[in-house]
Parts: C-alpha cells; sequence; structure tokens
C-alpha cells in the first residue's frame, strides 16, 4: 500500500526522451554519441526509444559528453523503473479485486484492522498491505500450499471461510509482534500457571491485561482478538517467532469460558511441539484429535473445583469494560 502523503505521479518519461532531448540540441547523432562514450550505436538507440536502462556505468560516461551530471541519468531511470513498476501493480490490484470481495472487508474495518477506504481497490490494497503480502498468488502459496511450513504449518484450503480465517489469525500475528520479545521459558512458564489460575477465578477489572504481562515475562504471547461474521474459529495455539502464540476470540462471551480456552492453550504449549498449529473449534485436514483431547484434559485439571465452578455459574455475560474490550483493545 502507498505511503500516506506520497506523491506518485500519473506518468514518468524514460530517460531515454532527455537524452534524444540533448543529442538534438548539441547537434549530435546517436552514432556519434555511442562512439564518444564508448557504446554500441545499438544500445544508445534502445535507450532512446525506451526499451533498455541506463547503467550507473552508463551514467558516468554520459555525463563526460552531455555535461547533465549521472545523478540526474539514475534519478530519472529510478523514477521511471518506479512509475512502470506501479503501473504493473494496479493491474495485480484489478485482478485481485474479486478475491479482496471473499474477505469480511466491513467487519474488519469496523475493527480497524484496515483504514476506512472509498473504493474497492482501496481497500484491496489495504487487505494485501494488512497480510504483508504483494498479490493473492502470495497469500495463498503462505495459507492455502503451505510453501512456508516453518511459519504456518497446515493448510486453510479444506476448511470453512479460509479467508476470513487467515484474516482472523494474521490479526493474532500483529498483535503479537507489539509485545515485548523475551525468551521462552518453559520452567517459569510452569511456576506461573497457579498464579494465572487464580489471576483468571478471582476475574478483577483488569485481569486479562495483568494476564498478558505475566505470560510475556516469561517468553509466551496471549492475544484475544476481534471475532469475525462467519468465522467459528474460537481460539488457535502456535509458535510464532520463537514464541508460543496463544490466540483467544472475542466469541467467549463469559470468564470461564475464556478461562478454559486459555488453559486449553496452555496445554497445546505444554504437552506438543512447536511445529504443531492448533485451530479450536474448526475441522482441518491436519486436525490430530488426541492431541486436542490431551490439551482438554489438561484445561479441565487447572479450572476445575466446586468452587471456581460455582463462580462460573454466577459469573454473568461481560461487560463492554471487561472480555470484550480487551479484546478490541488488543485488536486494534
Amino acid at each position: 500500500m502507498a505511503m500516506k502523503n506520497q506523491y506518485n505521479p500519473q506518468s514518468y518519461p524514460h530517460p531515454g526522451e532527455t537524452l534524444e532531448e540533448k543529442l538534438q540540441e548539441i547537434g549530435m547523432g546517436p552514432k556519434e554519441f555511442g562512439i564518444r562514450t564508448g557504446k554500441p550505436e545499438k544500445t544508445i538507440y534502445a535507450i532512446i526509444k525506451g526499451e533498455s536502462s541506463i547503467t550507473a556505468e552508463m551514467a558516468v560516461q554520459f555525463e563526460s559528453v552531455t555535461k547533465i551530471p549521472a545523478n540526474f541519468w539514475l534519478n530519472s531511470q529510478r523514477l521511471y523503473d518506479e512509475y512502470v513498476a506501479r503501473e504493473k501493480q494496479k493491474d495485480i490490484i484489478a485482478n485481485a479485486v474479486a478475491w479482496a470481495k471473499q474477505f469480511p472487508l466491513s467487519a474488519m474495518i469496523k475493527n480497524d484492522w484496515l483504514p476506512v477506504c472509498n473504493t474497492i481497490e482501496e481497500k484491496t490494497m489495504a487487505l494485501l498491505s494488512f497480510f504483508s503480502i504483494n498479490s493473492p498468488e502470495a497469500w495463498g502459496r503462505y495459507y492455502l500450499q503451505q510453501e512456508l511450513k516453518v511459519a504456518f504449518s497446515i493448510s486453510l484450503a479444506h476448511i470453512k471461510e479460509p479467508h476470513a480465517v487467515s484474516a482472523w489469525l494474521r490479526k493474532g500475528e500483529l498483535q503479537a509482534a507489539e509485545i515485548p520479545k523475551t525468551a521462552y521459558s518453559e520452567n517459569g512458564f510452569k511456576e506461573l500457571l497457579p498464579r494465572l489460575k487464580s489471576l483468571m477465578a478471582n476475574q478483577t477489572t483488569d485481569y486479562f491485561n495483568e494476564l498478558q504481562l505475566l505470560c510475556s515475562e516469561v517468553g509466551v504471547k496471549v492475544v484475544c482478538t476481534s471475532s469475525l461474521p462467519k468465522t467459528p474459529i474460537n481460539g488457535s495455539t502456535r509458535w510464532f517467532n520463537g514464541n508460543p502464540l496463544i490466540q483467544l476470540s472475542s466469541s467467549y462471551k463469559r470468564n470461564g469460558s475464556l478461562c478454559l480456552a486459555f488453559f486449553h492453550g496452555v496445554g497445546h504449549v505444554m504437552l506438543h511441539g512447536k511445529k504443531d498449529v492448533f485451530l479450536e473449534n474448526i475441522e482441518y485436514p491436519d486436525l490430530q484429535i488426541k492431541k486436542e483431547q490431551q490439551a482438554n484434559s489438561f484445561a479441565i485439571r487447572w479450572t476445575s473445583s466446586e468452587l471456581e465452578e460455582e463462580k462460573k455459574k454466577e459469573s454473568t455475560i461481560l461487560n463492554k469494560n471487561s472480555s470484550r474490550d480487551y479484546c478490541r483493545s488488543y485488536a486494534t
């Protein structure tokens, strides 16, 4: 996506046009200019026609004959090349519109994941920037063909709403990137669990902020991401840039559910490998039922007691100042 306030000209001439004008001004033909600069005549003609580029070596040689500084020729070539590249990008954007329409763009804009845009082309550009990709094909290679398995080791090709799910997962990555990086300590995380259990059981107003901070100190990133329409995913656990990432969804309306989901993610971190990616409430080809059952058992052990179960039954739907707002604040 273009930088804000960045000027992109409607068109920019090839430096060959300037060369042709200069040669006419000094009364010199392409053949003579080629001899004087040590370049083949056909190369000079190709530059004049806009079919060839001016290199740094040529720019210095042209300077001696035309008396026009080398940096002018190089800057002219750079600006022309950028213009051509941006024209090609316009074609990519136009061809990507149909792909972009498969995402819940209105909800993403409402959640401030994307800027407010006036046209579908602008929304498409914003979406590509959101994913840090250049084309829908790049999105497909990452999320559907798994060409970078070290980063995302499962395919979304055979799930419902892969576009929305990928957007939700991507937002979690962006949220996680904002949390200061600390080396993961498995022992430190284990020692912290009783405190996290107590914190979530007491359910103070800012408990999620404290939960996130405590986990980040032992290298575990926890984020809560606003849910998207028609997106059934309730959570995800995976490793992101060397750290465990537990991504929870705002679809959890009660603190008890959020607590269970969190410890389910903890179970995956404690019991399973770094290469595993777990998507909750999603049927996908790489779903490992046994590992899901292990994470469920782990979560139940850490969240169940008669007293806490009673508290969960009495807990009301979170108000706007609790979990839902935490989800929104960390999603922006």
